[in-house]
């Protein structure tokens, strides 16, 4: 759920108006109105479930509607009405499914501005960023649009003229739950290799930003996709639950906490349901004296403070070498305090509001120890009170880069996510890479130098499943994404994707009579 390139320009015009809400592009009047479930090619009221929690605007700390949760009968009625949009779905040719993708890609692009708006509405992250986001979505659509047809199994000759063959067939229905971070992004992660491969998917989103999924799903039924193929069900722990436990799912993909994907699996496990886990980390990010600083300083901004610092993959144990630690600090403090904090929609913001006052209050919980143990604030890690009067309630902090740290820290140990960077300093490789391998976590990694031998011999060394080098928080979707321990496993994007959507038949085919033992 990353930054391609984060080097995209707004587009000028004005954005549409919202067919889930009635609003204008301003920060601040947005109130949501339609339904928040998608089932059988509508929008729906949950059938039953006794809960429901405020949704809100980060940016202002306004409510902005209800979230409806899902109960055990209308997770059952989305679960049907995939089960019947399955059978029509997984009998068509890898051709017609990528056409319907490509189709659903397009129309993403067209909708580009509305989609990024009510992401930054429900989420926070600037314009700027979302806009990012929704890029990577529908090429996400489209580059699993062009594998469908490309699927295939493998023939193999046997003695005698016999042979087999192999099948590469869809799981059935696939549920996906989402993160917060980025909603829309990882609806299409989730769903565009599932049903490239067949299958069809029921999507619960987070309670937090539950919005823009039901875009996806109103964008899949106008591309022709059948009816039911892609529903959306709203809810927590309880609504994951009912999923996660209903007999007629056949896999779960989960994007989150590591408590919480260690409950899922766990209730997976007593179904045999395969599933996907990409889960938390506190991955380290290696400058070396031989890099060029401007770009280590660059890689380092990129890993900590993206999306507010809320992503999973995040580079927050940045080692420096001993050699130019004053001189990199120096300028990655000088960097992090010109970083533009305010209405994240307005093109020129680069740090938009946490997600909501909770989760604001602990990143800050997290600064405020960290200097207790000894780690000194080097800018930011403050509650900002941005000038615009309608902004005064909203979630946001100023970045925070934090010196003098140690590897035992809090800080360093359990992952923040929030908008704080930690420096550590060592002076050899071995020393660097044994360090920065001591954690419970192996989401990502990265390192920064000249020395390309040097390079290929850290990241080979990294306990992640994503490395970097001389950059950092860069996933196109034609690359694997996941971790290693107890970041998850599985991978999301790439080729890779298919094995984790799709199960495999062994056939085989006797051309001669049979030799029985009896």
């Amino acid at each position: 759920m990353l930054l391609r390139s984060a080097l995209l320009s707004l587009r000028p015009g004005a954005h549409r108006l919202l067919r889930c809400a009635s609003m204008s592009t301003a920060t601040g009047t947005f109130q949501l109105q339609q339904p928040l479930n998608y089932r059988a090619g509508a929008r729906v009221q949950p059938l039953d479930g006794n809960h429901s929690e405020e949704l809100y605007e980060p940016a202002t700390g306004r409510v902005i509607g209800k979230c409806l949760f899902s109960g055990e009968k209308e997770v059952d009625l989305a679960v049907q009405s995939a089960q019947a949009a399955f059978k029509v779905w997984s009998q068509k040719s890898g051709m017609e499914r990528g056409n319907a993708l490509w189709e659903a890609a397009s129309l993403i692009r067209e909708r580009r501005e509305e989609i990024a708006t009510v992401e930054t509405i429900n989420n926070g992250k600037s314009i700027f960023e979302a806009l990012v986001d929704v890029d990577i979505s529908w090429q996400s659509l489209q580059y699993f649009a062009g594998l469908a047809g490309c699927l295939a199994g493998q023939h193999i000759q046997l003695p005698g003229g016999s042979f087999a063959y192999t099948r590469r067939e869809p799981l059935g229905v696939c549920v996906g739950i989402g993160a917060w971070n980025y909603p829309f992004q990882i609806a299409c992660w989730k769903s565009a290799p599932a049903l490239a491969c067949g299958n069809a998917m029921v999507f619960k989103p987070s309670p937090c930003t539950p919005i823009s999924s039901v875009l996806l799903a109103e964008i899949y039924s106008q591309a022709g996709l059948p009816s039911g193929l892609f529903n959306v069900v709203q809810g927590g722990a309880a609504t994951g639950q009912f999923l996660c436990q209903h007999p007629s799912v056949s896999k779960v993909s989960f994007t989150g906490s590591v408590s919480t994907g260690i409950k899922i699996m766990e209730m997976a496990s007593k179904g045999v349901k395969p599933v996907t886990l990409e889960l938390g980390g506190k991955s380290p990010l290696l400058v070396f004296s031989d890099c060029v600083l401007e770009n280590a300083v660059k890689g380092a901004l990129m890993a900590n403070f993206l999306t507010q610092g809320e992503i999973c993959s995040n580079g927050t144990r940045v080692f420096v070498q001993r050699d130019i630690l004053h001189a990199f600090t120096k300028e990655v403090v000088n960097q992090t305090q010109k970083i533009k904090i305010g209405d994240p929609l307005l093109g020129d913001t680069r740090m938009g509001a946490l997600i909501n006052r909770p989760h604001l209050e602990k990143v800050l919980s997290f600064v405020t120890q960290a200097k207790e143990q000894g780690a000194e604030v080097l800018c930011g890690g403050d509650l900002y009170v941005p000038d615009d009067p309608k902004l005064k309630d909203g979630f946001y902090m100023s970045p925070c880069i934090l010196g003098n740290c140690e590897d035992n820290m809090t800080c360093v140990k359990e992952e923040i996510f929030g908008p704080v960077m930690s420096i550590l300093s060592f002076d050899t490789e071995e020393e660097a890479l044994g360090r920065a391998n001591d954690t419970c976590f192996g989401l990502a990694g990265g390192v920064f130098t000249r020395d390309l031998q040097r390079a290929h011999r850290v990241v080979a060394g990294l306990q992640a499943g994503t490395c970097f080098v001389n950059n950092y928080n860069i996933i196109p979707v034609e690359l694997p994404f996941g971790g290693y321990k107890m970041s998850g496993f599985g991978r999301e994007n790439g080729t890779a994707a298919i094995a984790y959507y799709s199960q495999l038949k062994t056939v085989y085919v006797e051309m001669g009579d049979v030799e029985s033992v009896f």
